[in-house]
């Protein structure tokens, strides 16, 4: 079956990555998603939908981190969501990060086989990480910049990172992701990658802005074997 990137947009914007999460399971949407924007992540990524907000806010992408074993929500998160959460997902490791700051999204990059954390977090925090999500927690920046969630997006088959990383920060997160890694850009440019994708190991979403030579990297870097 052929993998799709699809163009989308949500809420009139291309920074599509802001508002979902996904990961090869299923995916977590505003409650006020419109329908055409939640039938494309169904059919796109082959996923189940869960509607919720998180802190009330429709924010899904920078408020949460999460793999296939696990979620990491901010402390912040309202209890009635977390409850809705749990009763979802059951048997799913769902846990509050215990951190002042809230965009959990821009500060856990993670996939199935590890995670780098933003190395000016709470220390407190990284073995809640590591249990919840089942992997080794390395706190790292990306290109310079400490929100590694926001610059690079990673699944468990590629990762695309900021064009400015180094071919040393290259090799040593294909080393610690144990995937194929290089840079890119989304949305006509941008190197924040995250707030332009959304994408799992069987297809993606991109804004709406990006172009198709960005589309094409995201082909080879995301499902070329």
């Amino acid at each position: 079956m052929a993998v799709i990137v699809e163009k989308a947009t949500i809420y009139g914007s291309s920074s599509i990555g802001v508002f979902i999460f996904a990961n090869d399971d299923f995916a977590i949407l505003p409650p006020d998603i419109p329908s055409k924007v939640e039938n494309l992540v169904r059919s796109v990524l082959k996923v189940e939908v869960i509607k919720i907000s998180i802190m009330g806010s429709v924010l899904i992408g920078v408020m949460v981190a999460g793999n296939s074993y696990g979620l990491i929500l901010p402390k912040h998160t309202y209890e009635w969501e977390y409850n809705f959460l749990k009763r979802t997902l059951r048997d799913f490791n769902i846990s509050l990060l215990p951190s002042k700051k809230n965009t959990v999204g821009n500060l856990i990059l993670v996939n199935d086989k590890a995670a780098i954390i933003d190395p000016e977090i709470e220390k407190n925090v990284m073995k809640i990480v590591s249990d919840t999500l089942n992997v080794e927690v390395i706190p790292m920046r990306i290109a310079g910049h400490s929100l590694v969630g926001a610059v690079a997006a990673v699944t468990n088959k590629g990762m695309m990172v900021h064009p400015l990383t180094s071919d040393d920060e290259i090799r040593n997160l294909a080393e610690i992701f144990k995937v194929k890694v290089d840079v890119g850009t989304i949305n006509r440019g941008s190197p924040f990658i995250r707030s332009g994708i959304v994408v799992n190991s069987k297809g993606a979403l991109v804004g709406y802005e990006t172009t198709g030579p960005e589309i094409m990297r995201v082909h080879q870097i995301f499902f070329l074997d």
